[in-house]
């Protein structure tokens, strides 16, 4: 799956999140990367002055990076998730 970078997109990945059991906060910060994840309190901090772009990278980012129980998720929001993990295995 090709990542947009739209509203529209950014609320999908938002979507998904809300259906997992991480927490997802745009808060200000220095991250050096745009984001912090406390993975112990299953929290990911996003940098909220980050455009959309940098948003979207952000959270695909995460979602690439973290173990999530995809079992938790409605169908619309596992299939969304497995086609953009996919993209890595292309």
């Amino acid at each position: 799956m090709q990542v947009k970078y739209t509203k529209h997109f950014l609320n999908k990945l938002e979507d998904v999140f809300s259906e997992s059991e991480y927490i997802l906060r745009y808060e200000k910060g220095n991250f050096k990367s745009g984001y912090c994840l406390l993975q112990s309190n299953k929290v990911a901090v996003v940098n909220k002055y980050y455009t959309t772009e940098g948003k979207v990278n952000c959270l695909v980012d995460i979602l690439r990076s973290i173990d999530l129980d995809i079992e938790q998720l409605s169908e619309k929001n596992r299939k969304f998730l497995l086609e953009l993990l996919e993209t890595d295995k292309e």
